[in-house]
Parts: structure tokens; sequence; C-alpha cells
């Protein structure tokens, strides 16, 4: 493209050039000659006077005198009693000499030079004329280099851009050339650029939410199954467990409609009026067998008959996640609370551990920030549940920890009319 850009450049210049220059060098060279015609006549005229007035004052009229004033020239004059007078050399016979006549008073003069100093006046203005051009055309082709290399160096840089965003390096260079159109296109590519780091981080951010939301369903799916093997000869049993894992993957089904709900960015929700209580007794049930299995309890206290707007599958798995999250982190008897408060239904989790480092306060419903040995995604995940119905996840206590769900209220916040409140289930 360079090459093309400096040949058509450069084409258009010598036609340029040659339009203006030929016609140029012709009139030169016709004022060249017109001009020394001119001249030689202008002389003759003032021979013809000097001659004139040296009669009237009758001075002698010499060659040698005219021939100094006049170098150069070729003079031949006529008096008026006939009598000649030559001054200068005469040219050669054959040789091209330009001449004018005049006369007056019976005075006749013819004036010659020779035509070859003429000729090299007008090929020296040639000459010039002719550097000229060949100084336009070296400048012509110095700024169509210059202009080459300004437009095709952008082109290059655009055409890395895309080939770096199709093999996945999506940062934006934000790089401006001065050329509008060029400009436009590099725009074009930082916005494409944008956009495909967003689907990039979605879909590994997708991917790692999906091993960690699925990784809790799928390990109280893997109890229940070994306790269905366990209980293989008591039927009743059997059942029991195979009921109970049935809803572990009905529960798993629902976790991964919600990560594809993220994945296509979906925030519309599905909050409907939920039991708080079946919620909590459902995880309850599920982990419990788990705490105990570490010499932990999990118990329940509160209001009972709470109703919020969630999506029952979002609240079980906010839950599970701080359920989880004592597990691994907290200490002691896990207490899940439950009140009514001005315009919210309250779950709080609570255990008996150390608490969240004060290091990790601030940001610990960041991204991949953990306390310990955790991927730093449960928390995260868990609050951006709770945002999709409307509700949120708060810390209430660091030491020890307590986290608060904060759930809208129903229009009818409670299923029964008496507030009972329990103990250990």
């Amino acid at each position: 493209m360079r090459r093309r850009l400096l040949l058509s450049t450069l084409a258009v210049a010598v036609v340029a050039i040659l339009m203006l220059g030929i016609p140029l060098a012709y009139v030169a060279y016709k004022l060249t000659y017109e001009e020394a015609a001119q001249s030689l006549e202008r002389e003759a005229s003032a021979i013809v006077n000097g001659v004139g007035y040296s009669l009237e004052a009758d001075r002698p009229i010499t060659g040698e005198a005219i021939a100094k004033e006049y170098p150069g020239r070729y003079i031949s004059i006529t008096l008026p009693d006939g009598a000649a007078v030559t001054a200068g050399g005469r040219p050669r016979a054959g040789a091209p000499k330009l001449t004018a006549t005049g006369g007056s008073g019976g005075v006749r003069v013819r004036v010659s030079r020779p035509a070859a100093g003429v000729r090299d006046e007008a090929v020296r203005l040639m000459l010039l004329i002719g550097s000229l051009a060949l100084l336009g055309v070296a400048v012509t082709v110095g700024l169509a280099m210059v202009q080459a290399r300004k437009l095709t160096l952008p082109l290059i840089d655009l055409a890395e851009t895309a080939d770096r965003l199709g093999t996945g390096n999506a940062r934006p260079r934000r790089r401006r050339y001065g050329i509008p159109e060029v400009d436009r296109v590099a725009e074009v590519l930082d916005h494409s650029a944008v956009r495909i780091a967003d689907l990039l981080a979605a879909s590994r951010e997708f991917a790692a939410d999906a091993s960690h939301q699925l990784r809790t369903p799928l390990t109280a799916l893997s109890m229940r199954l070994e306790e269905m093997v366990e209980a293989a000869d008591y039927p009743d049993v059997v059942r029991e467990e195979g009921a109970a894992a049935l809803a572990q993957t009905e529960r798993l089904v629902a976790v991964v409609e919600q990560l594809l709900a993220r994945a296509r960015h979906d925030r519309t929700g599905g909050a409907v009026a939920s039991p708080v209580d079946d919620v909590i007794a459902q995880q309850v049930e599920e982990w419990r067998p788990i705490f105990r299995s570490t010499g932990r309890d999990v118990r329940v206290t509160g209001e009972r008959g709470l109703v919020g707007l969630a999506n029952p599958e979002g609240l079980s798995q906010i839950v599970a996640t701080l359920l989880d999250n004592s597990l691994m982190h907290g200490a002691g008897t896990v207490t899940i609370n439950t009140k009514l408060g001005t315009s919210s239904v309250v779950v709080e989790v609570a255990d008996e551990g150390a608490g969240i480092p004060r290091d990790l306060e601030p940001r610990i419903f960041e991204r991949s920030v953990s306390g310990g040995k955790g991927t730093g995604l449960g928390l995260y995940l868990a609050r951006s549940l709770a945002v999709v119905d409307g509700g949120r996840l708060e810390l209430i206590q660091a030491h020890p920890a307590v986290f608060g769900i904060f759930l809208r209220q129903a229009a009818d916040a409670r299923l029964a009319t008496e507030n009972v409140v329990v103990g250990p289930a």
C-alpha cells in the first residue's frame, strides 16, 4: 500500500509539474528572444538620436566611440551624405544573429548581435525551470513518503490489534492517530475489546461460580447416597434417603438454572413469597449430619411462620453458603435466628468461632477474598443471589461472626398469628 500511495502521489505531481512547466518554459523562451529584440530596437533608436545630436553639434562620429558604448554589437550607420560608419566586430558569415534597424533625419542605423548569446540565456532560464521542477518532484516524493508512512503505520497497528483480539488478548490499546476515519476504526476496536473482555470475564466467573455453587449440593447428595447404600437392608430408610437425594438433585438443577441466568445477565430474579421456615428446616436437615460428624450442632431460634420475597432455591443457596462458611471457618454451635424487622424479614446465622479477621472485615464480600482455605467466592455469590431477589446480605457482627440475610417482606409477613420462640431443634 505504501508503494501504491507513493507512486500515485508521484504521478500526480509529475503530471502537474509538466502541465505547468512546459508552457512556462515555452513562454520564458519566447520572452527571452522578444526581450533581446526589443533591447536591440532601443539601442538602434538611441544610436540614431546620438548621431543626429552629433551632426547638429558638428562633432565627429567615430566607430570606436560607438563600439565602446555598445560592446558586443555590430553597428552600421549611414549618414545623410551617404557616408557609412561601422562599429564593433562583424558577425561571422552564416552565423545566426538578431538585427534591429532605426532611422531619422536621413540617418539610418542597423544593430546586430550574435543569436548564440540569446540562446545561451534562454538555455540558462530553461535549466533553472527544470531544476525547480526536479526540486518540486523531490519535495513531492518526500511528502508522499511521510504521508504514506502516516497512513500505513496506523493500518498495520490496527491489523495487529485485530489479530490480538482474535487470539483472546482483549486489552484495549487506546491509541489514536490523528486521522478521523482511522481513529473511528480504532475506537470501534477498543469498544469491541472491552466487550470481549467482559464476555471472557463473565465466562471465567461463570465457570468459577458454577464449580463453587455446585460443590455444596453435590456433597450433600453424595452423603445421602452413601446413607442409602448403608441402609440398603431397611426399605423405609432407603425410600426416605432416596426422597432426600431426589430433593438434592432438584436443588442442583435449580442452582444450575440460576447460574445460567447469571451468565445471561438475567436479573429478573423470580422472587416469590417464600416460607422462611421451610427453607431453613430443609438446610438444617442437610447440614446437621455434617456438623455432628465434627462434634458441632445447628440450632434454630426466633420467630416462626415468617414469609419473605425470595427465590426459594436462591435463599437455600445463601443459607447453605453461610453454613458452609461457619463449618470451614467457625467453631461451636451454629445458630440460625429468624425475626421480623422494620421493613424486612431477617435471617441471622451465627457461630461461636473467633470471627472475621479485622483486615478482612471491609472486604469480606469481595470476590476472591478468603480468610483461609476457601475460594473467596461463597460470600460474594451469596450476596449476589440476595441482590437478585431485592434483598441483601450483611455482616452484622464480626467477633464472633454473625451474618444477616435481609429479605423484602411479603404482603403478609407471617403465616401464623402467634410468634413462637423455639429452642434447639
